[in-house]
């Protein structure tokens, strides 16, 4: 792993494409809404029958402020008023998710996102995780991996101290970049002052990890810019990094709209921006844990990929993936077995469903067996790099070799091209294919063909 990336320019341009970041395979684009909540129910109540520990995932929808780029699911109100609706709903969901499941459940990890999780009030962040002790047996002894999503100026150290004695051990932050000029064309002014001050507050409480997000491909960044914006992050010392890059798509994304087009970097200065990213990373000894993520060597994601047991799932890479993840909240993602389902995105028809006593299911898909034998391939490429043709066998009861027979000349080309080694006995990816996994993920997704890839972002 220590020559876990390599750069190269030509590959880098003749790959780069569109395509799924698979936080799950099948992706939600083919959810359906002939899943609906009663699946919910049948698979929330074979959860507790096979005992299988949990992962939360709460979505807290509000923003104060429109951040122009964003393409989350938020509402943008500065009433605070509005919370506490939204909160007694999340309250009577949480109450019916949770008896259909077992007390004898724990949960390994809980995730706050957003929106911005801590538009809540600190007595709002309180009572919302009193009511989650109460329905479900929390981790408590401080290994969960309890995490929340920070936006710096909407916080300060009272909040830091809130959230660390509430039971949370992680922090993401957003940062995207430090540059005033962008922050301004993307309407998200945040100093480094604040930054610094929330990490500080971190490692004073003794938080174990802090994930730093950078997007590379806004408006007015230049290459040298962008530079010192990681160079002033990397000397914080995240424990792990996220460097995104943008997607402009304002026909999808109305926020987007406001952005001038005109001020957009380059093709060629992005590939720049992200070749010295990636350079000032690894020289500050960071690992590519793949996907656009790094860490530092002792962070559990990069213990679990040396160990092999990198999983990933709608909260991105994770050591937790063997837990069945429930979402909570106004466009959330359940996944439970093979089931996966969606709440409904619109805040006014998720607090109607809450009021008439329904679990707010809107739409779903139920993994069949084609289903799981790529999902399978996609996850051990895109956590491992490495796929075992034994192992796919033993586990699937498929031969890779006649099974993707039609992935066969692309992989030949990949091979060729320095991407990947494929032997009769594996399909390892080399470190000039690492950055494109994307790319060789996509060989193996069925609905890919059947879809318009302008509704992702580019690989690169």
């Amino acid at each position: 792993m220590l020559d876990s990336i390599r750069w190269d320019t030509d590959l880098v341009r003749r790959y780069d494409q569109a395509g799924p970041r698979y936080t799950s395979y099948p992706t939600a684009v083919q959810f359906n809404s002939k899943v609906g909540s009663f699946d919910l129910l049948h698979a929330l109540r074979s959860s507790r029958n096979a005992k299988r520990p949990l992962s939360l995932y709460i979505h807290i929808p509000f923003c104060a402020n429109v951040c122009y780029y964003c393409a989350c699911n938020k509402v943008i109100t500065k009433d605070h008023g509005r919370a506490q609706p939204y909160l007694e709903r999340l309250e009577k969901e949480i109450e019916l998710v949770a008896r259909h499941l077992g007390a004898d459940q724990v949960v390994e990890q809980l995730h706050l996102g957003g929106g911005t999780p801590t538009f809540f009030s600190h007595d709002e962040l309180r009572r919302l995780m009193a009511c989650l002790r109460r329905h479900f047996h929390l981790q408590d002894d401080d290994h969960g991996d309890f995490s929340i999503e920070i936006a710096p100026r909407e916080a300060d150290w009272s909040t830091m101290g809130l959230l660390r004695e509430l039971g949370f051990n992680r922090i993401s932050i957003g940062v995207q970049d430090l540059d005033p000029e962008v922050q301004r064309a993307v309407n998200r002014m945040q100093s480094l002052e604040q930054t610094t001050t929330i990490i500080d507050a971190a490692r004073t409480l003794q938080y174990r990890s802090v994930n730093v997000d950078l997007i590379y491909g806004l408006p007015l960044q230049r290459p040298d810019g962008f530079a010192r914006t990681v160079e002033a992050i990397i000397a914080l010392q995240p424990d792990r990094l996220s460097l995104f890059n943008y997607a402009h798509l304002p026909e999808r994304f109305m926020p987007q709209r406001r952005i001038d087009a005109e001020q957009l970097p380059s093709p060629a200065d992005k590939l720049v921006m992200l070749q010295r990213s990636i350079e000032q990373l690894t020289d500050a000894g960071y690992r590519y844990i793949g996907m656009d993520h790094f860490a530092l060597p002792d962070d559990d994601l990069a213990m679990a990929q040396e160990d092999g047991k990198l999983q990933r799932n709608f909260q991105g890479y994770t050591t937790h993936g063997h837990c069945d993840l429930i979402g909570l909240g106004v466009s959330s993602i359940s996944q439970l077995g093979d089931l996966y389902s969606q709440n409904v995105s619109d805040i006014g028809a998720y607090q109607q469903a809450i009021d008439r006593g329904q679990l707010p299911t809107a739409r779903g898909l139920r993994c069949n067996e084609d289903d799981r034998i790529r999902r399978f391939v996609i996850q051990k490429l895109i956590c491992d790099f490495e796929l075992g043709f034994a192992e796919l066998k033993r586990l699937h009861g498929v031969n890779f070799t006649s099974y993707f027979a039609s992935t066969r000349p692309m992989l030949e080309q990949m091979a060729a091209d320095g991407l990947i080694e494929l032997t009769d006995e594996h399909l390892l990816v080399q470190p000039a294919g690492r950055l494109l996994i994307r790319a060789i993920c996509m060989l193996f997704d069925h609905y890919l063909p059947e879809q318009c890839h302008q509704r992702f972002s580019r690989v690169i």
